[in-house]
């Protein structure tokens, strides 16, 4: 090997960690503002979401004020009681990657859950359904098949506040939603500030790509 190549291979291997440094800091960048993945741990969103599939979730448009709108699929926060117990302890890989969004957290108690009132609205469902917002029934074909519109738990009329939403999942037998959380602080709404983001698309696995639009 000549000596300018040497130096070549020298330099390679000196700048390998900055180049590496540099990549993770640009991923720990898009992880904070812009888009995070998130792992759908239960069956509460079949058949739109199934368990183990990745949605990536937009974290970037509630910077620029846009807030939570009906009919999205939102990830947010546990408001305090929705999540039983303590989480499985990551691996010490699972951490890292986690931290700078190249993988779902493990350790992070959040929830998946579609958009059904907004603050001002009020939400109710008897009987077998539909649900109604501000006494209009809504149209929900994405509701699991076989499942009614409330599930085995009718509620409301809900006033839901300013700043906060009504949550369910689609498959309304399934899903520890708002109707289950009435008796906690709150009164079942999830808080705005404690939304993550939109969960725009599911990017895993490959058979199952699809966007996820906002359902009317």
């Amino acid at each position: 090997m000549t000596g300018e190549g040497r130096r070549k291979t020298r330099s390679f291997w000196k700048e390998l960690p900055i180049l590496l440094g540099i990549a993770l800091l640009l991923a720990l960048v898009i992880k904070t503002f812009f888009v995070q993945a998130f792992s759908i741990p239960s069956d509460s969103m079949q058949n739109t979401l199934q368990a183990g599939d990745r949605v990536l979730v937009d974290k970037l448009t509630p910077w620029f004020g846009s807030e939570p709108q009906r009919g999205e699929v939102v990830v947010f926060h546990d408001p305090g009681g929705w999540l039983p117990g303590k989480a499985e302890e990551p691996n010490a890989v699972q951490k890292v990657l986690s931290f700078v969004g190249l993988m779902p957290s493990a350790d992070e108690k959040d929830l998946i859950k579609r958009v059904i009132a907004i603050g001002g609205d009020t939400v109710e469902c008897s009987g077998s359904g539909p649900v109604k917002v501000n006494g209009k029934a809504l149209d929900e074909p994405y509701i699991y098949p076989g499942n009614t519109p409330c599930g085995d738990k009718p509620f409301g009329p809900v006033k839901v506040p300013s700043g906060k939403i009504w949550v369910m999942g689609d498959h309304r037998q399934d899903s520890s939603d708002s109707r289950y959380h009435q008796n906690l602080p709150g009164g079942g709404t999830v808080d705005e500030d404690q939304v993550i983001g939109r969960a725009f698309v599911v990017a895993w696995p490959v058979g199952r790509w699809a966007t996820l639009p906002a359902s009317p």
